[in-house]
């Protein structure tokens, strides 16, 4: 294929309820939008899924856009593609940068299914259509509020839930939605609040019986996870720590996880993703696809990864109406009273892009070529 433009935008899209982690508070998310267009006029749809601010990890809004548009766009304008896996070597000589390359990386992945008339999905390699979801619930202001939230979403179907934790909002919490929901599937996220120091609270956490505690320590540390694995019975998952297949070669060499959350953007795209759950599969370690407050393009880029072999267990894959009132995509993402989704059959992502909806929330707009 050969890329003539790339186009940047960046919206701002409100939450319909503000998200909390150990991190901080989201109302409102600024997200960076990418359309490639080919020679032929036929154009694919990828979106950025760094944060407000370098928190989950280095990248942010700001530092996405400047990287985008100075380097990045630059590098696949004008060039023919051999295929949309090729899209990563060709950035390669960018170091780091892997949200800003999975934005055009993941564009050029849609605009390809729709080249050759298939859908996302299926281009990928998955193997099933229907794919199993959770929810992901921020920390909330009470407990009450917390035990609410989760009896709405059990009645909307969902299979899995998981609640963020920090310290002072562990292990009482938890003890108390076990007394609650005694037979649900429950997980827990630290998103790196705590360290090995903490491992007699970890301990604690076995006795509820828990899916997985997902990192719990330092964003980029396997050492000391694989020494908490080795204390406690729950499985650790890891999520900041894994970037690439390598990483979770490593990881899983070291026995510092049994499970591992891989999300589109921290890895830098289809290609990567894809990697990572092979060698994931290969290991026997579970993946699931991981959420970071997507509009429905990105959100539909994560149906279609999520359909590979080796994503068994329930993501964090949700309703468009869970994040917001009006999503960018049409239709949205819906999920079924079993608590699934099932992946279009359009070519592409599978979605129509709201185009008068994005112009609306646009804020900022670059053409590159």
């Amino acid at each position: 294929m050969l890329i003539t433009s790339v186009e940047l935008r960046e919206i701002r899209l409100p939450l319909v309820h503000p998200f909390e982690t150990s991190f901080g508070r989201t109302t409102e998310r600024r997200i960076i939008l990418v359309r490639v267009t080919d020679k032929n006029g036929q154009q694919g749809w990828g979106e950025c899924t760094a944060g407000e601010g370098p928190f989950y990890c280095e990248e942010w809004t700001e530092s996405a856009w400047a990287t985008l548009k100075t380097f990045l766009a630059q590098i696949v304008v004008g060039k023919e593609i051999q295929n949309a896996a090729h899209v990563w070597k060709l950035m390669q000589p960018v170091r780091g940068n892997r949200m800003a390359k999975a934005a055009i990386e993941t564009a050029c992945w849609d605009l390809e299914a729709k080249q050759l008339g298939v859908p996302l999905w299926q281009h990928l390699g998955g193997e099933r259509r229907e794919i199993p979801c959770g929810v992901s619930i921020g920390i909330q202001q009470t407990p009450g509020d917390l035990l609410e939230k989760i009896e709405r979403e059990l009645a909307a179907g969902y299979q899995r839930i998981k609640i963020k934790i920090k310290p002072g909002w562990d292990v009482n919490i938890v003890q108390l939605m076990r007394e609650r929901f005694s037979d649900i599937h429950l997980m827990v996220d630290a998103n790196s609040a705590y360290t090995l120091a903490d491992v007699d609270l970890f301990r604690k956490l076995d006795q509820f019986e828990l899916m997985m505690i997902e990192q719990p320590l330092a964003h980029n540390d396997i050492f000391d996870h694989a020494a908490l694995q080795q204390q406690i019975k729950t499985p650790v998952c890891l999520d900041e720590s894994i970037r690439s297949s390598a990483d979770a070669e490593h990881a899983i060499a070291l026995g510092a996880c049994r499970v591992i959350n891989v999300k589109l953007g921290r890895v830098g795209g289809h290609a990567q993703a894809r990697e990572v759950e092979k060698v994931c599969r290969t290991g026997n370690i579970p993946v699931w696809c991981g959420g970071m407050l997507e509009s429905g393009i990105g959100r539909a880029h994560n149906i279609a990864m999520a359909t590979l072999a080796g994503f068994s267990l329930p993501g964090d894959v949700s309703a468009s109406s869970r994040y917001w009132e009006e999503d960018i995509i049409d239709p949205p993402v819906t999920v079924s009273t079993n608590g699934t989704i099932t992946a279009h059959e359009k070519p592409g992502i599978g979605f129509d892009v709201n185009l008068s909806r994005i112009e609306k929330l646009t804020v900022r707009k670059e053409v590159i070529g």
